[in-house]
């Protein structure tokens, strides 16, 4: 059992188990065509639906886990390993590092956001639109920070240049990943919540799933 500092517990038995199950779907979204639906030269990721589950079920620090795992699994696909991202290739090419950050920490913020939307959520509600809440969050955020970093990170290289084409950034990031990013919200947020008003039946979570 995981423990801090001051030997108080970070996660329980069950929290670990969902831990390890979400690494485990990462790993199979991540090295297999299932997760990833190829939609023009971006993804609709399913990465995102491991990481919010995390987040609700384990908190903020078991999100910022499984966002760093959806992160580094992520950048391995840059130099092709698991489901090649041919986005990810050309802007390793460019900058090794820059794509490692842009692919990695936005994942781990992800995570965070997730945890922290569900626990304030579910305090004003219960668990089922605490999850479905930081479904849609996690997906959100992964959109909006994805975006965001490739823009800073990239887009004063050419091939940034290339794909905007004279568009200002907000109708870039707009019309690059409109049908992506609607679909991934939409996917997140009913199958987070259906998650956790399963889990919480079963006792893995704590909580309500109906308001009295």
């Amino acid at each position: 059992m995981k423990t801090n500092a001051n030997g108080k517990k970070i996660f329980n038995i069950r929290q670990l188990v969902i831990l390890g199950l979400m690494t485990a779907l990462v790993m199979i979204f991540s090295f297999t065509p299932i997760g990833s639906i190829p939609v023009g030269p971006l993804v609709i990721t399913l990465n995102v639906i491991p990481v919010a589950i995390a987040a609700a079920t384990c908190g903020p620090v078991g999100g910022a886990i499984i966002g760093g795992v959806f992160g580094m699994f992520s950048f391995l696909q840059c130099i092709g390993i698991g489901v090649p991202s041919a986005m990810g290739a050309a802007l390793f090419d460019i900058n090794p590092f820059f794509a490692f950050i842009q692919r990695f920490i936005p994942r781990v913020l992800v995570g965070i956001i997730a945890g922290y939307s569900f626990k304030i959520t579910k305090k004003m509600s219960n668990n089922y639109v605490g999850g479905a809440v930081a479904g849609f969050m996690t997906a959100f955020s992964n959109t909006v920070l994805f975006m965001t970093s490739l823009v800073a990170l990239f887009g004063s290289t050419d091939y940034m240049q290339e794909k905007m084409g004279g568009k200002n950034v907000i109708w870039f990031i707009i019309t690059f990943v409109g049908f992506n990013a609607v679909v991934e919200m939409i996917v997140a947020t009913i199958v987070t919540a259906a998650v956790a008003v399963g889990l919480t039946k079963a006792g893995f979570m704590k909580g309500k799933v109906k308001t009295a």
